[in-house]
């Protein structure tokens, strides 16, 4: 191996609904993360491994950047801020669609960054949806305004600049060998993808105020040997048996929306036939405590 060959953790840092999760799928051509259109969809850190030749980038998809409200909101900062302290390199996104006003909304994030003292890019996402004239003020306002001097507009949803957005944040990382075999492209387990699968259909398909209200929690996984069927049971776990009741669906027609949704996209995960169950139970505390957050969340 070159001793040239680079290898480092790279946080993607931004406010959140910037494409962060799209960017990392997009960069892996495989669903690591999950993507939905309703911000803090994203709980936790999606480690998603790109190996090139002569680097590897370990990325790491952070929580979106926010000021936090309640018990969960704060666990997603800390979450986020213990990324950006460990980072090799900061991968900043912001979102080019709202160019009016996104220096100003990403001023917790710069400042955030910024505090971390790491080598940043600054990726400026969905320039498929930018007045293409108001591009080149907006990467002049990142440069005087912000601080930054390596800016790459992008289309996480097109690809378009990313090969240039990966050989700037490859200059960046540290020399050293790889850590990861080259096929491997995440270091999270089934059992945690395919919670986040169910959560993203739980996401996309229910009312606003649900989603912030719901975690989702492994009861069983057996993994029998092929062809039989990898047989996963679930518990979703919400607030008020109001949202219970959303989530069920009149004769039980939204949960097994959401079941066959997911059960689909298991499937292509694992290339084989699962068989899935979903339940929902109340649990009043459990997203208003931290002992019940590391209870239901850190297993």
């Amino acid at each position: 191996m070159s001793e040239e060959h680079r290898c480092g953790v790279v946080a993607i840092a931004g406010r959140p609904n910037v494409g962060k999760s799209t960017l990392l799928n997009r960069l892996l051509g495989a669903k690591i993360a999950i993507v939905t259109p309703k911000p803090q969809t994203t709980r936790d850190c999606i480690l998603g491994i790109l190996t090139g030749p002569g680097s590897q980038i370990l990325f790491q998809d952070i929580p979106g950047i926010h000021q936090p409200p309640k018990p969960l909101n704060r666990r997603m900062m800390a979450v986020a801020d213990a990324a950006l302290a460990d980072a090799d390199v900061v991968l900043v996104m912001t979102d080019a669609s709202k160019a009016a006003h996104c220096l100003q909304e990403d001023k917790l994030v710069l400042d955030r960054v910024r505090d971390a003292g790491k080598p940043t890019v600054l990726a400026i996402n969905k320039i498929d949806l930018l007045d293409k004239p108001s591009l080149l003020p907006l990467m002049e306002a990142y440069g005087i305004q912000a601080g930054f001097d390596t800016i790459i507009p992008i289309s996480a949803v097109t690809g378009d600049g990313l090969d240039e957005l990966v050989a700037e944040v490859v200059k960046r990382l540290p020399v050293g060998p790889a850590l990861y075999p080259e096929d491997e492209l995440s270091d999270r387990s089934l059992r945690f993808l395919a919670t986040e699968i169910v959560r993203e259909k739980l996401t996309l398909n229910t009312r606003k105020e649900i989603p912030y209200s719901t975690a989702v929690t492994i009861d069983t996984f057996t993994e029998p040997e092929p062809p039989l069927a990898v047989t996963i049971e679930m518990t979703i776990h919400v607030e008020r048996s109001s949202q219970k009741a959303i989530v069920i669906g009149r004769g039980g027609s939204m949960l097994k929306k959401i079941g066959t949704e997911a059960r689909i996209d298991l499937e292509g995960l694992m290339e084989r036939k699962v068989m899935l169950k979903l339940f929902v139970r109340v649990d009043e505390e459990w997203a208003s405590s931290d002992a019940a957050l590391r209870r239901l969340l850190d297993e």
